[in-house]
């Protein structure tokens, strides 16, 4: 397999190159990448260490690297660019290619201002995402139901089906107040939703996952052989699939989803809002 070196360069935290950079690369899943992401390159100083780190890349490895940008300083920009183009890198410069545009259409010059999209913009929003991570905490695994009429979602599924980190990415990426509950054998045996949980049947949603990937992860925990049972993992989740199907609940398989994806498919079903700090 073709192995190539990707670089995320970037003024900030990285998140936005890395973002956009692995959703392109996404792409060419033939390729084998090596992925560094370099961030908080603020100054030209830091653009010619980064600069030299690319080039001794591409020596080392015999092939020219990608690199994606996200850099807001033009200063900082072209010494990078300047650097590594003896090396025949890729440069892709997303604020580049978009900014001018932008500032065209839009008839504003942009202050070029380092950690715009990744600082805290609104405080209130920011202070809920905070109180969501918490509340997500505070209800995760059938905790505390007495609290669930302050949330928003509630994940039902069987154990290890995804339903923490799917909270708490909606927590922290959104803001939203998402709990979530186990299905326990009593009720997949019943195919009934818990007692605690007949109150807010309205903002009940399901994650379920195929058996052999669900088998993988109970595996991986080392809790027991029964419970990673191919038997005992066909049973649960054809249970609660049937307990989602009688009942009308909506669900989403976990099975190939990331995270992100499951959030964005649970939030485009019921219609939840997107809070976010920009």
């Amino acid at each position: 397999m073709t192995q190539r070196t990707v670089f995320f360069v970037s003024d900030h935290s990285g998140v936005t190159a890395e973002t956009l950079g692995q959703s392109l690369i996404a792409q060419f899943d033939a390729l084998d990448f090596t992925k560094i992401t370099v961030p908080f390159v603020s100054t030209v100083d830091k653009a010619q260490r980064t600069a030299r780190k690319i080039n001794a890349a591409a020596r080392a490895q015999g092939s020219a690297p990608i690199v994606f940008s996200t850099l807001v300083r033009e200063d900082v920009r072209d010494t990078v660019r300047a650097i590594v183009g003896r090396t025949d890198a890729l440069f892709l410069d997303f604020f580049d290619s978009f900014l001018g545009p932008l500032e065209q259409e839009l008839g504003h010059t942009s202050p070029h201002a380092m950690g715009l999209s990744h600082g805290i913009q609104d405080y209130r929003e920011y202070d809920r995402r905070i109180e969501a991570m918490n509340f997500a905490l505070a209800h995760d695994d059938g905790s505390n139901p007495d609290g669930y009429e302050e949330a928003d979602l509630i994940l039902v599924g069987v154990s290890r089906s995804g339903k923490t980190p799917t909270c708490l990415y909606l927590a922290l990426q959104y803001g939203v107040f998402a709990a979530n509950y186990p299905l326990t054998g009593s009720d997949l045996e019943e195919r009934r939703i818990p007692a605690a949980l007949s109150r807010y049947r309205g903002k009940i949603y399901g994650l379920t996952i195929e058996p052999h990937r669900l088998g993988e992860l109970r595996s991986a925990r080392g809790i027991g052989r029964r419970y990673a049972s191919p038997r005992q993992v066909s049973f649960e989740v054809r249970q609660a699939q049937a307990l989602f199907d009688r009942l009308d609940i909506p669900f989403v398989d976990a099975t190939r989803c990331s995270i992100e994806e499951l959030a964005s498919r649970i939030l485009d079903a019921t219609r939840l809002e997107r809070r976010t700090t920009s």
